[in-house]
């Protein structure tokens, strides 16, 4: 909410994006309320919903483009709202034509980074800001449970349990009084909707069975270094030939839908980043039912390196995974100030071989920017000027 009002009645488009359910168009609505506080009239806001069919069918990009025109207030500044307008062939031109109006402040959402960035940036080159939304993070979906975190007693643990195995999508925490079947319900419909209708239909996926089998293998590994010659090798030893060109295809579209965020690797000694082996991060641990069962075959350790991984990117850092000769770094993180962090994540330090492996790479790392390790361990000691602390804590911190 402050970045867009950041940003409003600049001469810039502003793109809200990522996955469906995730939270963008009750941001929208809600900014909208804001407005109308500000003083902005209602007839200078228009707002259209593309997953509607009655807004798009049987018209072209153009017709809706004078249908708002239609409707614009002269000498006064308009707001036009555009959600999901990857569903509108031609959606840049739209976008552009509204763009190039004078007094009109456009805002779009949508559910396909490679769609829109790939059209905007043809276009639009310099002339858009995104702002990525994410769902619930820790400390939001405690808030949504209106649990109270000053509360020193509450077992943090059992809270984080309940948020990887349900979900941290807003409307799945609102379905948890209804009981955990519904939530899986309403995770399965959305995972249908994005692979069906978002990927499947939309680059002409016939070989379902392998792109779904894909999907499974990277859930099962999140976190671990892969690559598409790898994940063909293994399905190949399953009896299925799929070809690693087709493989990184296939992982496109699933980021691009921001089903999976991938991490790249980074050489700690070198100074630049790497072009194979990558890591790929799930957008909800929730999804995990979906696409792994209850019998998770990812570790818990990886799930919460998988939530400290989105917690970093809502907190505006750039993030890479750390490679030195015989060590490795979960998270090399540049921050919104530019400046050097280094994290690694552990479910707990309960032996000396995961101590020592732990704050050993750490400490291999030879410059004088901050170095953490989060674990869900209570009691924490820091050790060689890196910082350990109880990661429910760090989850829980302001991010100002």
């Amino acid at each position: 909410m402050d970045k867009l009002l950041s940003y409003k009645d600049q001469d810039l488009i502003k793109v809200v994006s990522g996955l469906r359910r995730s939270g963008k168009s009750t941001l929208l609505a809600l900014y909208q309320e804001q407005l109308i506080k500000m003083g902005v009239g209602k007839r200078q806001i228009q707002f259209y919903n593309f997953e509607l069919p009655e807004n798009y069918l049987n018209k072209s990009w153009d017709d809706i483009y004078f249908d708002i025109k239609k409707k614009l207030q002269i000498g006064k500044f308009n707001y036009v709202f555009l959600d999901e307008v990857q569903n509108i062939p031609f959606f840049e031109k739209l976008v552009d034509g509204l763009f190039a109006t004078e007094n009109v402040d456009v805002y779009i959402t949508g559910s396909n980074a490679f769609l829109l960035s790939s059209e905007l940036a043809t276009l639009l080159s310099g002339r858009y800001i995104e702002i990525s939304i994410l769902p619930f993070s820790f400390k939001e979906y405690l808030t949504a449970r209106k649990i109270d975190t000053d509360n020193k007693y509450l077992n943090y643990e059992s809270l984080f349990f309940d948020y990887i195995n349900e979900t941290s999508l807003p409307k799945g925490v609102e379905l948890r009084e209804l009981g955990f079947d519904k939530i899986y319900e309403y995770l399965d419909a959305i995972y249908k909707t994005i692979i069906e209708k978002d990927i499947s239909q939309r680059y002409q996926i016939n070989d379902k069975r392998a792109f779904e089998n894909i999907i499974k293998f990277v859930a099962s590994n999140i976190g671990s270094a892969l690559s598409p010659s790898n994940i063909s090798k293994i399905l190949k030893q399953d009896g299925q030939i799929i070809h690693h060109h087709t493989v990184e295809k296939y992982l496109g579209y699933l980021e691009a839908s921001f089903v999976f965020y991938k991490l790249n690797r980074f050489d700690l000694k070198g100074r630049k980043q790497l072009a194979t082996q990558e890591k790929y991060y799930l957008v909800d641990a929730g999804l995990l039912n979906i696409l792994v069962g209850k019998e998770r075959t990812t570790d818990r350790g990886h799930i919460l390196e998988n939530i400290v991984y989105l917690e970093l990117l809502r907190r505006g850092h750039k993030i890479w995974a750390g490679t030195g000769r015989n060590y490795e770094v979960d998270f090399v993180c540049k921050t919104p100030t530019g400046d050097l962090e280094y994290y690694q994540v552990a479910w707990k330090m309960d032996n000396n071989s995961t101590k020592e492996r732990e704050f050993g790479a750490l400490e291999k790392i030879n410059d004088n920017y901050p170095k953490y390790l989060l674990t869900t361990d209570s009691f924490t000691q820091d050790q060689s000027g890196i910082k350990h602390l109880n990661v429910f804590n760090w989850l829980l911190e302001t991010t100002e």
